[in-house]
């Protein structure tokens, strides 16, 4: 396993465990998934931090906290829309386990 690959599989095993711990669950869509996990581990090898792949890094790190992951608006979304706007968290409807 290369060092990107160990990277991601921890970054996933952490929102796995984040998810469980507040009742959603990951994008079933394994592709989708993963392409979501590789733009987190993208943007925190390039960037220092694990910014959302959806949303645009400003540059200025008082708004940009507001979109590292899991950022502030994915409450919400989920509540409205049952999945965050990356596609990697979604409201469970207990059809998961």
């Amino acid at each position: 396993m290369t060092k990107h690959e160990h990277i991601v599989e921890k970054t996933k095993a952490w929102l796995s465990r984040y998810a469980d711990k507040k009742g959603y669950i990951l994008n079933p869509d394994e592709e989708m998934l993963h392409l979501v996990i590789e733009g987190l581990t993208k943007n925190r090898n390039e960037l220092g931090r694990q910014y959302c792949p959806c949303r645009i890094v400003t540059g200025d790190e008082e708004q940009d906290k507001n979109i590292i992951c899991p950022c502030v608006y994915h409450e919400e979304e989920i509540k409205a829309s049952g999945s965050c706007h990356c596609g990697l968290f979604f409201k469970n409807n207990g059809n998961e386990s």
